[in-house]
């Protein structure tokens, strides 16, 4: 595997890392994501870094196989250009169902 490439998946995997150690010392409850402005930015930041990544490897690799990667680049690129369309419900949904299957393929990824 290109070693560029490798990097960029370590930057998705750390970022994903960050992301989890948010929420270490209680349990994932909506609301108080919601709540936590500072939790929030945080999140909305390492999507960014993880959908900048992607959007890397992509472009270095076309056949490269990442569940819903032209997706995370998406969500990245709405985050940074519509803002203000971007809701914690998206972010959650992200956080709860998209992250943890991520983080297992590019776990995968870099230990082949």
């Amino acid at each position: 595997m290109d070693i560029e490439i490798k990097v960029w998946l370590f930057d998705i995997l750390n970022a994903i890392t960050e992301i989890d150690s948010f929420f270490a010392n209680s349990p994932k409850e909506f609301t108080k994501y919601q709540g936590d402005i500072k939790t929030k930015r945080a999140v909305e930041r390492n999507i960014e870094i993880i959908g900048e990544a992607m959007n890397r490897i992509l472009n270095r690799n076309k056949t490269i196989k990442i569940t819903n990667s032209r997706k995370i680049v998406d969500v990245r690129n709405r985050i940074i250009h519509g803002y203000d369309t971007i809701s914690d419900e998206i972010i959650w949904g992200i956080i709860i169902r998209q992250l943890p299957v991520l983080k297992i393929e590019i776990e995968r990824m870099i230990n082949e």
